[in-house]
């Protein structure tokens, strides 16, 4: 029995040998095509490393490139950043704070802020993008970095930025309790504006008891100041004739010529409070009243009985068909206008071209519009830009319309 299974045993033995052979003898013949297969170049060159190399470095690289399309910046923003950290640094960041105060560059030209990130700029000379840093760290003049690749856009950026800085101080501004108190005080000031027309010719007791019932020290944003201001305005007294004039009428409450342009005067300082406070740009517009002679009939009366001569009578304004036209005229332009000069040429211009005339600061419609305002008897015109205005007058100005455009525009430019 031990015979028969020694006998298969060699047998068995010498069949799997054979077969052993024949699968390395065919193993041996294709083993370049199956390492062509299954090896890239890199694995070749280092002796035919089986596996998915070519794949993996495929799919290493395609993530890198993912992750600096994602997370690294392109130039254009890289250079926002490097600009807005410069200008932040020498003027404080733009923030809407109440109650902040001012920051140095408030005040600040655009040249000044300009000049400032250039030099800025000029100091950084650190890699602008990362990404790039492994192709240029060694080259030479600096290729990939701030003070190569950013002075282009300071200009951009320099323009954003005092946008920004403009509107954050307007809220700020908006929202401060020194401009909610204006506004209350401009209320009650509109309030006693109607009050001061409608009972400005009766009797000093009477005109200060409406005041104070609508702008007094009692009301929210009135005080007794404010009705002080609007029962005088405009009484005689303000030079020797009208002191005389109330000693011979014994009328303590007599008004001169013109007095309800200076009651609209008083309310025009109020506005102007209000647009410092806040940042705004409200304006005044009153209706053009009637003009009234200077004449003083009880003090020539006295004259004519003392010395037997009179004062020469006031001439009276020729009429306006126009009652209505405002005496000033806004008008906004296309294009920066950097001084006065130039605002009194884009003025001249307007009402002196032709409405089709090309123009890079007036459109023809506005043309078209100055021109008619000025034929009706408007006598200022006002342009802006988007940080800057003018006041251009055109026609000679009386004195109490010149005290009006001059408080209504106190912001503005007048020479």
């Amino acid at each position: 029995m031990n015979k028969k299974i020694l006998a298969f045993g060699f047998i068995g033995a010498f069949l799997m040998g054979n077969g052993a052979f024949a699968v390395g003898a065919g193993t041996t013949a294709n083993d370049s095509a199956r390492a062509a297969v299954y090896t890239n170049s890199a694995g070749a060159s280092t002796g035919g490393t089986r596996g998915q190399k070519g794949v993996a470095n495929a799919y290493i690289q395609n993530q890198r490139n993912t992750y600096f399309m994602i997370t690294q910046p392109d130039v254009d923003t890289a250079c926002r950043e490097k600009i807005y950290k410069c200008l932040t640094d020498y003027c404080g960041d733009v923030a809407v704070v109440p109650g902040k105060t001012s920051g140095r560059c408030m005040y600040a030209t655009e040249i000044e802020l300009y000049n400032y990130a250039l030099l800025c700029l000029q100091k950084d000379t650190s890699i602008l993008l990362p990404q790039y840093n492994t192709v240029t760290k060694n080259g030479t003049g600096g290729m990939n970095t701030a003070a190569r690749l950013c002075p282009s856009y300071v200009q951009q950026e320099l323009m954003s930025y005092l946008s920004m800085a403009n509107m954050a101080d307007k809220l700020t501004k908006s929202h401060s309790d020194l401009c909610t108190q204006r506004r209350r005080e401009l209320e009650a000031a509109m309030a006693c504006h109607s009050v001061a027309l409608a009972y400005g010719n009766e009797t000093t007791s009477m005109l200060t008891t409406q005041l104070t019932d609508y702008c007094g020290a009692g009301v929210s944003g009135g005080s007794a100041e404010m009705v002080t201001r609007f029962a005088n305005a405009g009484n005689v007294g303000a030079n020797i004739w009208g002191w005389a004039e109330k000693v011979v009428s014994l009328e303590p409450n007599s008004k001169g010529a013109n007095w309800e342009a200076a009651v609209d005067a008083v309310l025009a300082s109020y506005t102007n409070r209000m647009n410092l406070a806040c940042g705004d740009n409200l304006q005044l517009n009153t209706v053009q009243h009637a003009t009234t002679t200077n004449t003083t009939p009880n003090l020539q009366a006295a004259v004519n009985v003392i010395a037997g001569a009179t004062f020469p009578a006031a001439q009276n304004n020729a009429q306006n068909p126009y009652a209505d036209q405002s005496v000033f005229m806004e008008v906004t332009s296309m294009s920066e206008i950097y001084d006065y000069a130039t605002a009194n040429q884009v003025v001249q211009a307007g009402l002196t071209s032709s409405a089709l005339t090309q123009n890079s600061f007036l459109t023809s419609s506005q043309m078209d519009a100055m021109q008619k305002a000025y034929k009706r008897g408007t006598k200022v015109f006002v342009i802006r830009d988007s940080a800057r205005c003018y006041t251009i007058p055109v026609s000679t100005l009386t004195q109490s319309e010149t005290s009006i455009v001059a408080q209504a525009f106190a912001n503005c430019a007048s020479r």
